[in-house]
């Protein structure tokens, strides 16, 4: 789990909260985890 938050924080976007509405910063950290799962 601590890896999966680790590599999340790797998106500039997710680490920083770019986006200040709830649903666009979870499609961001839905996407930051899409790439994530595919890359793997």
């Amino acid at each position: 789990m601590e890896r999966a938050i680790n590599r999340l924080k790797n998106f500039r976007a997710v680490a920083t909260r770019y986006d200040k509405r709830a649903y666009i910063f979870l499609g961001t950290v839905t996407l930051a985890t899409l790439i994530i799962w595919l890359r793997t």
